[in-house]
């Protein structure tokens, strides 16, 4: 007797669950170049997430990561089981964008996608590689949105620090005594 199993219906063009990523958000781009720039002349190392699959949303730091000037250690044994990681980034502060083996080494033994920041971190001074070190090209999508999907596009808007907000009072009340 056959036994019956519904058909699971994804929707057109999803990723399946631990798919490769094909994009990366701005917020998880610029955070990662961010962090370039203040490691700066040292390395800079990370782990990227994605979530949802086929999106990389997030920078992981790993306690214990250590950095010099040619060099970027992860401590990978101090990631907690997350089967939405899917690779690392790292940055060059010498702005070549070229893997060495050492990190061809790395891309190979863990994860499927990579990036490497080159000084002086700016928007386009980043490349992402396959986990064979073949460069390949990510999509920076705004947002967590999948590539194609319709998205309203997220304003920027950068907040001061030395504004208070605008549903704080004018004044303090005095202190009565």
């Amino acid at each position: 007797m056959p036994i019956f199993r519904p058909a699971r219906k994804r929707p057109p063009g999803a990723p399946l669950l631990g798919a490769t990523p094909r994009a990366i958000s701005r917020r998880a781009l610029d955070s990662a170049l961010a962090s370039a720039r203040s490691a700066y002349p040292n390395e800079f190392g990370g782990v990227l997430r994605a979530d949802p699959p086929g999106v990389i949303g997030e920078l992981l730091l790993l306690p214990g990561t250590t950095a010099g000037r040619r060099h970027a250690n992860f401590q990978l044994y101090m990631l907690h089981a997350d089967l939405s990681v899917v690779g690392t980034v790292h940055s060059h502060p010498s702005g070549a964008l070229h893997p060495s083996t050492a990190d061809v080494t790395l891309f190979r033994n863990w994860g499927s996608r990579h990036i490497i920041l080159g000084a002086p971190f700016g928007p386009g001074s980043w490349r992402a590689y396959d986990g064979n070190g073949r460069e390949i090209s990510l999509e920076v999508v705004q947002g967590r949105a999948l590539p194609g999907e319709e998205r309203t596009p997220a304003e920027y808007r950068p907040r001061s620090v030395h504004r208070p907000p605008s549903h704080a009072p004018a004044e303090f009340p005095a202190d009565e005594a």
